[in-house]
Formats: C-alpha cells, structure tokens, sequence
C-alpha cells in the first residue's frame, strides 16, 4: 500500500512565484506571479519580443492579436506560462482594441520601468528613538569609523581617547593613542581611518606624524608604523583599496597649507613599507619612515602623488574616487573651492580642474552610480556636480544655515545633509526634493563640532556634537519583506545529488529550490494534512526525504512526490519530534521522551510501519531533544535538562555520561529546578569529524549548545568539558550547525542573528581549565527578523554557504563571510558564481602535527585573541515574556504531569512606540479661519456677458421631446449612424473574410498537386469577424 502526493510544478524562469497552500488560491497566486513578468525581462529577451512583431518575409513591424502573442512570446522566451503572457497583454491592451503594436508595449515597459524606479527613490526612510551614547571623550571627537572583519565601531577625540563600540554599540574599552615625540599636553588628534584590507588603523597628529596601528598584533593597537616628518600639519585622510586585489591602495590626506598628498601601495597585504635591513624580525617593533624617503622613492612598495590646488587654504576633506581615477578635495574659499586632481600617464606633475562656490564648502561625497559630487556649502545651499561639467547641475536648497556634512544613501539614492542649525534633511535625488526633514531631537548647544557617518548596510547614523555621540537606526521595511513560504519555515536540507533545497512550514508545505538561481521548481502540500512539519532529514543516497510531523508520524518520499512509507513512531499518539536521525541499518527518531524511539531498516517491507524496540534502557532523566552519531559506532544523545549519554550504536548500550555542572545530582529533582536546568538544555548536538585523532590526545570532538546561548566543546573520550563560552547573550535558546571539515561554526538565536566562528585552531589540545575565551568571529548578520529555526551549510561552485530558515516565512542563502546571497522567492535570480566572490578567508591545507605542537599552537592563539571583545546584545526583559506553564489552567496541569518539557523560545512582545520623527513633525498644525462671507464670482453674477445665452429666456422656453409613436423622417444607414473610421474598419474585415473563403477554395481544389502553407486565421479572429457582421447587420 502506498499513498501519491499531488505534486504542483512550477516553471524554470517562475521565480516570482508564492506557495500555494491549496487549490482555491491557485488563481489569487497566479495572479500575483502575472504581475512580474516585465520585470524578469532582460535586454536580449525585449530584442526577441521585437521579433514577435516582424513576421517573415515581412520588413514593417504588424501588430498581433492576443492569442498570436501569447503563442509567439512563449516560442520566441523559451519560458513561462500562457496566462502570465495572456496578463501582459491585457495590461498593455488598455484600449480593448484587440491588438497590440511594437510601439504598444515599448511604451509600456518604459512608463513600467519608470514608475518603479521612481517608486524606489522616494521611499521615505523610517528611523527608531534618538540614542544618546555614553562615551568617555572630553575634547570633540574627530573621527568615527567601522571595523567590518570585527563589526566594532571606533571613535577618536581630539586629545587622543579611543572608544571601542561592540556590535551592540555598547562601550567595550578605552584607550589613549598618542605619540612620544611631543608632550601630550601639546598634541593633538585631527583625523583618523581604517585600512581594511590590512586589518589596521591610521591615526594622525598635530606632529605632523601619521601612526599605524595593527589589530592583529599581541598587543592591542601596538604601533606598527610612523611617517613623521611631513611638511605641514594633516587634518583629513582618506584611505580606498582595490577589492579585487588588495595589494593596490591609495592613502589620501590634506593639510593646513593647500596640499593634497597621496600614498599610492603596490603590495599592501605584503607589506605597506620597507623595513630597513637593521631592524629586528619581531614584529613589536615601530618602523619609522620619513616622509622624505618616500618623495625620493626609497620604497619600492609604494610612491607618492601631490598637487597644491588650494592656494594655502586649508583642505576640510580629501577622498580618492576609483570611477574617475581622480582624487577630490574641498576648502572654505570662494577660489578653487573643489579640486579634482588626476596623473596622466608619462606626466609628473598632476592636472587639476577646479570649481568655484561662494563662501566655501565645508564637505562633499560622491555618488558613483549617479556620478555626482554632493557638496556642503556655507552658503546654506547644497550643490550637486558632474565632474566633467564647471557649472552645478542642481541646486538643493532648503536649509537655513551653513550645511557641514552631507552624505549618499547609494541604494536608495538620496543625500543626507547636516546643517549648522541641527535640522537633517534626505533628499531625493531623481527629483532633487526634500523627503524628510529632522529637527529638534538633536542635543542641545550654542557652539559645536560636528561629524556626520552613515553605515549603509546597517542603517546607522551617527552624528557627534562636540563630545556628545548620538545615534538614529533607520527602520527595516518589513511591509515588503521577501516570502519564501506563507506561513513559519521549520526546516531547511541541502541535496547535493540535485543541486536543490528542500523547505517546510508549520502547514504541512514541502517546497524544492534551486540553489543556483533561488527559484521554487516544485512544491508538496499538506504532506501530513493539516499537521505542523517539525523536522526533515535525507538519506545517505539523498534521493529520498523523510519529514516528521506533530502528530507523530514520519513520512518517506521520493522527489516525485511519493509517499513510500509511514513510520507510526508516536504510536498513535500525537509527539514533538525534534530530529530524524538516519542511520547504515537504522531510523532513530526522538524528541518527545526519554527513550530512543528506533525503526529497522530491513522491517521498511510495509507503507505502515511499527517501531522496533531499542536495546538499551531509559538512561535521560528528560526527554532527549538532539543526538549525533561518529562512525563507526559512537552515538550521543543531549536531553533537556543538559545531560549528554555516549552510545555504542551496535549494542545499544550506554557507556558513558556527562553534565556541564560537575556538582549537579541527577537524581535530585523539583519545580525549583526548572528554570536551572533550561540554562543546559542541549538542542544541537555535532560531532567535528574534519578532526582526525583529535579526540586520542584531548582535543575536542563534539561540540553542543542550547539553553542562554550558550556552546561547550566536549571531549568524549575522556568525558570532559575543554570550553564554554556565551555566543549569544540575553538568548534563551541558540541553534547551531558545523561544516563538513569543521573549521566554522556557525550559530542562530531567536531575534534573527547569526554568527559565525572559526574553529580551525579552538580546542585541539587539552587544557587544564575550562576555556572561557570566544573563538574569532568571522561574521555576525541579522539576516531575519524573527526566530531562526534551521541552520545548514553547502558548497556550490567552491563557495561556503549558510541556509537560514526562520519564522519569519523566510529562506536566506549567504556565504561564509556574512554576504547575504539572497532570499529565496525573490524576483531577481541570483547567481553564485557572479554574486558571491570566493571566501576572503583563506584556509591553510592541514598538515599533521605533533600534541606539543598542537598545544604551543593552541595557546599562542589564545593568547592572540585574548583581547578580544565579545559581542553582547540589548537585554531582553525577562517579565515581558509569557509564560503559558503558570497563567493557564492546561499549563499548569500540564506542567505538573510533565515539569521538564521543552519550552518553545518566544520572542519578547515589545509594545508599539510612537517616534516624533516624521516628514511633517517641526509643522505647526493651528485651526483654519472661519470665513463669513463668500461672495459669487463673476460670471455666474453676469452671465451673458461670458456665455452669450439669456439663461432667463431658455429656462422659460418648453423643451419639447418626441415621441416614441413617432417614426423617424429620415432613414438612417451605416455612414451617417457611426463615424467613419468604425466603417471603414467593418469593410476591411469582410474584404479579409472573403479573401480568407476563396483562398480556402482555392487551397481545396490544389491540395493533391501543389504542397503549400496557406495563413490560416485562428479562432479567435474568426470568431472576432462573426461579431463584426452581427453588430454590422445590428
């Protein structure tokens, strides 16, 4: 006996398409996948579609009805279905004429095209409360910039304190940068960067002296390298690196007297200077480098650029565009206000064009998509600039004092400005309007510096007044969130063999992916009725799928849609299955309780299929949640309250256990403990098989997580916990995945955030305490806004990539690094191999080493990361959750019966808040004045004098009608009842029925000796004349 599941397949280049619950909304998903179809069309497909209305043998371009079109579009794309292209030319038939033309829908797709790109543009940006943060600086601060290999924030005041922000823009640490060539009462910070490709800090001093600070090193911001000796004192750098190849940088400064210096690197990952032949190895020590050796070129690795375009003004802000191969820079004078400044090849001197604003710029940025220059001028106006063009080509104008900062939302193409006012306005830069204005909220002082930095991926403004640091989060739009499922995705697989990705929902929906392009191929529903699917998993072959359900059955199918067997593991009962776990000759299914629930693969004879019965004795105190299994025959098992049991597989006997607290009685148990026992909790269990023999000389080889976010490494050889270390703070509960050769861990927690961590080099040895230390982080992203429920990793085209599946209703595919690829069931295909570069993170080959070895490495990248910060996150209040065990008569029975049962995280319901910030919030709203007496316009006091008609005369003249017994006078025909052209249309389409009937004859009469193909109308042309000839005799 055997059960088929109706399959619903969808069309390769069907992308746009959502999941179809049931078959009464089929008509309402299509409906939204017609919508779309213009917009999946590239150029090559609108050349074709061109095509469609230049028959053969014909040079002018004929329109074509509706059936014509939707069988040429079809034949000549290659893709879709008739009712998306049967859509299309309705929409672009706004006349009902029955045709379209070439010159038809070349104006629709451009009024589409337009209407989307101005709807995209003027999009308002939502921002949540203004953050005061507290900083430790006492002098103004100078310079804020973004550490992206660690997500730290860092910011510089004048007198040299340096404040590291954590991910959470919390305060982690304070230090002092300062030089010793001068008395520090005497110095000065004016600016400072971030190499990011190098991994290092560039800070400059009133000295004239320019410090290199390395992250990576032992000591925290130890001085690498120091450029003293400049001619003039800096106050603006700029730093840009190639990131196709790293080696090519270009450090840009200006200084007090007009100059705009230039640093250009050839090998920077090598090194960015010489170090002289004198010097020692250790890489503590500071290399000192005149600014003389590198005028005179004594560094092979780098050479220098200059132009003097200022006339001796100060430069405000310099930056390095690679689009125009120009370095551009800004005073505050009315001559030679901005510079752009470029080397021509076989030229030693630098050429530069200059342009002219009253009274100043104080700042600019540059916009490559639009190739535009942004300028801030004092003037109160901002200017906008085509680099090849003297004049502006805009003018925005609108603020009322002196504008000091602007900057470029390059997505969504609109410009942030600053003014000396404290009012922030975004602009829209396709209509150069103003689309928001901000004031009021900002703090409150007479004289004040300011920086304005905007992080665009993470929609953080900052902006620093004086000391004081501010901040506002820009809002994420969730209206127009991607869906890859209607309803929570459970669970997400990758199938290597197919090159598919295979996801399901809490209604039952099975849905296939492709993995190269996002799109959805097929889709199963209600594969367990109505039932919530809480796991899948594949075989070893992946050619067969099982899917677990609440009401305790799994399920087995092929990628047809065939159910082949149903494995009763709940035993008619209803279960929470957690995992499937797949074995050479068994089925382990668990979840629900304390045992092991096991099915032989040699009983799968039946459709219906009983469980076997396990071996081995009740060993879990609570109900085991996850388990993984080492071959040859080494499984292990977590429970809820923490304990991990060690299985010989083939006798089904325990042979060892574990628990995190070392003091804790098993056999003692209350209410009391519940809560203590959830910070244990074990959902995720993973063995690091990439680690050959690791275990045999103490190093780690399974790694666990769960309850407070938090990941241990065990060693289970030996029973012992090697590290433990928090991930995710203020989590409940975290999942977890690891990759085939065990070098990253990858973690999610409730709120949507994944992280990602390098476990190469953490736990190979033994330790005689517990390692509380973080491994490095590569990567922390929020790629969800709600709970993430599955975590997987695949290869595609050598690339490492992460699925995410959330409640959110959404499938997330990113690589290793935290680029988010895609989500999938969006409109736009993705490609991999185009997309997604390979990993910046490169993996040295293993290579055996020795227990000494692996212990000296061990430590000495310990003592590496000892600095580093982790990462913490905003405390969730912990009454703000609901807890259903004690507010509800069924939870507290329930709770009684069964104390230790796993709780499903929630999210924290935060109340809605109302922001004062608005487009229109600085308005004043006041009541209209009240208005007594309208008086009457002109005309209707005079009218004859307008219309030329005695309104008193034709009202008192009887309007006469005729009577429907009276026959008309005159006969009507056809010229003089319907205009001209409707005639003449009717006449031509009986001249073509006739033509069509005696070319039919004719091709009846010659059919046995001449083989011709003759134009044969389609139904619904004729169909179309007969209508013709009925209103006509009409």
């Amino acid at each position: 006996m055997s059960a088929q599941l109706p399959v619903e397949s969808l069309n390769m280049e069907n992308e746009g398409s959502s999941t179809l619950e049931s078959h009464s909304d089929k008509m309402e998903t299509t409906k939204k996948i017609l919508d779309q179809v213009e917009n999946r069309l590239s150029v090559k497909d609108i050349m074709k579609i061109q095509k469609v209305f230049m028959p053969p043998n014909i040079k002018e371009l004929v329109p074509v009805n509706r059936k014509s079109f939707i069988d040429n579009m079809f034949t000549a794309l290659g893709y879709g279905v008739e009712e998306e292209y049967g859509d299309l030319f309705d929409r672009i038939d706004v006349a009902r004429d029955g045709f379209v033309d070439w010159d038809k829908v070349a104006t629709f797709m451009l009024l589409e095209l337009s209407e989307k790109e101005r709807t995209n543009s003027s999009l308002i940006p939502q921002w949540k409360d203004i953050k005061f943060l507290q900083s430790h600086h006492k002098e103004p601060i100078q310079s804020i910039v973004h550490l992206k290999n660690s997500h730290r924030y860092l910011s510089l005041s004048k007198e040299g304190w340096l404040n590291v922000w954590g991910e959470n823009l919390k305060l982690q640490q304070t230090l002092r940068v300062a030089t010793d060539s001068v008395k520090l009462r005497d110095l000065w910070v004016t600016s400072m960067i971030s190499l990011a490709n190098v991994n290092k800090v560039a800070v400059a001093f009133t000295s004239k002296e320019i410090c290199f600070y390395d992250l990576n090193s032992k000591e925290e911001f130890s001085c690498q390298y120091k450029l003293h000796a400049i001619c003039n004192t800096l106050i603006c750098m700029h730093y840009w690196y190639n990131p196709d190849d790293g080696n090519e940088a270009v450090l840009t400064f200006g200084d007090v007297c007009g100059e705009v210096n230039a640093i250009c690197f050839t090998t920077a990952l090598i090194s960015l200077f010489e170090r002289p032949t004198s010097s020692t190895d250790e890489q503590e020590t500071t290399v000192s480098i005149t600014w003389q050796e590198l005028v005179k070129g004594n560094h092979k690795c780098c050479f220098t650029l200059q132009h003097k375009g200022h006339n001796k003004e100060w430069v405000r802000q310099v930056s390095y565009c690679p689009n125009l191969e120009a370095f551009i820079s800004c005073a505050t004078t009315n001559v030679n206000t901005l510079v752009l400044g470029w080397k021509e090849k076989g030229t030693d001197p630098m050429k530069t064009t200059c342009f002219h604003v009253n009274e100043g710029v104080n700042a600019f940025d540059y916009h490559p998509g639009l190739n535009l220059i942004a300028s801030a001028a004092v003037d109160h106006q901002v200017y906008l600039w085509n680099p090849y063009v003297s004049k502006p080509s805009g003018v925005l104008r609108g603020h009322l004092a002196s504008v000091i900062a602007v900057q470029f939302n390059l997505t969504q193409r609109q410009l942030l400005s600053f003014s000396k006012d404290k009012v922030l306005r975004i602009w829209d830069m396709h209509h150069q309007l103003c689309v928001q204005r901000l004031a009021g909220i900002f703090p409150k002082c007479l004289e004040f510096q300011t920086i304005l930095y905007f992080n665009e991926p993470r929609g953080h403004l900052f902006t620093t007044f004086n000391n004081q640091m501010t901040l506002l989060e820009m809002k994420q739009e969730t209206g127009k969130s991607v869906k890859s499922h209607e309803r929570p995705v459970t669970c997400v697989l990758y199938n290597s063999l197919f090159k598919q990705v295979i996801s399901s929902d809490i209604v039952s929906t099975v849905t296939v992916w492709m993995i190269e392009t996002g799109q959805k191929i097929k889709q199963f529903p209600e594969c367990h009725g109505n039932s919530e699917i809480t796991t899948m998993a594949l075989d070893d072959a992946e050619t067969r799928f099982f899917t677990a359900s609440v009401d305790g059955t799994v399920k087995i199918w092929d990628f047809n849609g065939h159910c082949h067997h149903k494995l009763n593991a709940g035993r008619d009962q209803a279960a929470d299955i957690s995992q499937i776990l797949i074995l050479k000759r068994s089925i382990l299914i668990l979840g629900w309780e304390r045992i092991i629930t096991v099915f032989r693969m040699d009983t799968l004879t039946e459709y219906f299929v009983q469980p076997s019965e396990w071996k081995g004795k009740a060993e879990h105190q609570n109900d085991i949640l996850c388990a993984a299994f080492l071959p040859p025959q080494t499984l292990v098992t977590g429970s809820y309250d923490g304990e991990i049991v060690v299985w010989n597989n083939n006798s089904e006997k325990a042979s060892s256990r574990f628990h995190p607290c070392l003091n804790r009685a098993l056999e003692s148990k209350s209410a009391d403990s519940e809560e203590n026992e959830f910070n244990y909790t074990v959902s995720s269990l993973f063995f690091l098989e990439g680690r050959m023999n690791v275990s045999s000389s103490g190093g780690a080889n399974l790694v666990a997580c769960g309850g407070c976010g938090t990941v241990r490494f065990w060693n289970t050889s030996k029973s012992l916990l090697l590290a433990e270390f928090e991930a995710h703070e203020n989590s409940a509960s975290i999942i977890m995945t690891v990759d085939k050769n065990s070098d990253y861990l990858i973690t999610g927690d409730v709120n949507g955030h994944i992280k990602v961590w390098n476990i190469q080099e953490y736990c190979l040895c033994a330790s005689d305490d517990v390692i509380t230390q973080l491994p490095p982080m590569v990567a922390a992203i929020q790629p969800h806004n709600d709970c993430i429920s599955h975590l997987e990793t695949c290869v595609q085209d050598d690339h490492l990539l992460i699925l995410s599946a959330s409640a959110d209703c959404s499938i997330v595919l990113s690589d290793i690094s935290g680029s988010m690829i895609g989500v999938f069931g969006q409109d736009e295909h993705w490609r991999i191999s185009e997309c997604s570069p390979p990993s910046a993170i490169k993996i040295a080959a293993k290579e055996e080493k020795t227990v000494g070895q692996m212990h000296a490495r061990s430590e000495e990248h310990l003592t590496v990361f000892k600095h580093s910060i982790p990462i913490t996150e905003e405390k969730i209040d912990q009454y703000s959750r609901v807890n259903i065990w004690k507010d509800t008569l069924l939870g507290n029975k329930f709770r009684e019966n069964r104390i230790q049962k796993r709780p499903r995280p929630r999210l924290s319901a935060w109340g809605k808040m109302q922001s004062p910030i608005g487009t229109f919030s600085s308005l004043r709203m006041k009541d209209l004045e009240e208005i007594i007496d309208v008086p009457k316009p002109h005309f209707l006091q005079n009218p004859n004098e307008h219309f030329g008609v005695k309104f008193e005369e034709a009202e008192n003249e009887k309007l006469l009608f005729p009577t429907l017994s009276e026959a008309p006078k005159v006969a009507f025909d056809e010229k003089s009842l319907f205009p001209k052209e409707i005639v003449d249309r009717v006449h031509k389409t009986k001249l073509l029925d006739e033509e069509n009937l005696n070319g039919r004859k004719t091709a009846a009469s010659n059919a046995l000796r001449v083989k011709s193909r003759l134009p044969q109308r389609t139904t619904a042309g004729i169909r179309l004349g007969k209508q013709s000839d009925n209103s006509t005799q009409k």
